[in-house]
Formats: C-alpha cells, structure tokens, sequence
C-alpha cells in the first residue's frame, strides 16, 4: 500500500513538474523578476536596461483578454522583447528589435509571458543602459461600431434613376 502511495505521488509530480518549470523565467546574471498582475486599467513600468542587471517581468495573460504593449526608450540600442512561458522553444512572440514598438493581440490561450527589457550586445554603443517605459493598456472587445443612421432603402426599380434617364 505504500509503494502504491509512494508509486502514484511520484507520477503525479512527474505530471506537475514540467508545467510548472515552463512558468519559471530562466533568468540571466543580474536580471530581478517582477511579477506582474493582469492590470484593469493602463499600467507603465519604467525602468533602466543595464548591461547584465535589470528588471524582467511575468504578465499572465488568459484566453480572450485583449491587451496593448507599447515599449519607449531615447536609445536605438534598447529592446524589448516577449516570451511566451508555455511555450516548448525559446523563440520570441514579440521583439521590438523586427516588430516595431507596439504589440496588439487577443490572448489564444492562458499563458504567462515574459517581458524582458535588453540593451543589445551586438550593435556598437555607448553606455551601459537605457531608460525605457512599457505601458500594459488593457483593450475592450473589438467590435462593429455601432451606427445610428438608418441603412438605405432597397432600390425601387419602378422609379426611373435621376442619374440615368429611362432610354425611351
């Protein structure tokens, strides 16, 4: 009976624990992890990239929300980019460095994403940092916008046309 209890808590943490690892950022030497909560209304995280010592955060995100990133920086050499946790590679969803500075998407599933700030490496700099800002702008439903105007009439083909006279 115990080597069953034992046999089944194994297999259950086996079951538990690859989830779990790929909610957990592997971080970088220096990097400090803020988690986040999805926001109710505009949140701005501001801060600094420094070269091996910064801020990364966790946003999780669930199915359907709408949601807005827009990253700022002075420098051309700061980037932002966004991982998804859940996700098996370690490819970005987002990167400002090809995608531009302003993320826009409805969530497909649950997930936690990682938002990593990052003074690039390759390009030739000065200075150890930047300041940048990132603003979470939670967004409403996309819907048809609604009219008030009546729609139009169907054509009434018994009338003749002002604009094409009846050829006779």
């Amino acid at each position: 009976m115990k080597k069953l209890k034992l046999m089944a808590m194994a297999i259950a943490i086996s079951a538990i624990a690859p989830a779990a690892m790929a909610q957990t950022p592997e971080l970088q030497r220096g990097e400090r992890l803020e988690k986040l909560q999805f926001p109710a209304a505009t949140m701005e995280l501001k801060g600094w990239t420094k070269f091996g010592n910064g801020k990364v955060y966790t946003l999780p995100v669930k199915a359907g929300q709408h949601v807005k990133i827009d990253f700022s920086t002075k420098s051309q050499f700061a980037f932002l980019a966004i991982f998804d946790l859940a996700a098996p590679d370690d490819e970005a969803i987002f990167g400002t460095d090809e995608d531009g500075q302003t993320f826009q998407t409805t969530v497909k599933q649950d997930a936690t994403w990682l938002l990593r700030p990052y003074y690039s490496k390759a390009s030739p700099r000065r200075g150890l940092g930047a300041p940048y800002s990132i603003l979470v702008e939670p967004q409403a439903a996309s819907s048809a916008p609604a009219t008030t105007e009546p729609a139009p009439a169907p054509a009434d083909d018994s009338k003749p046309s002002p604009l094409f006279p009846s050829r006779k």
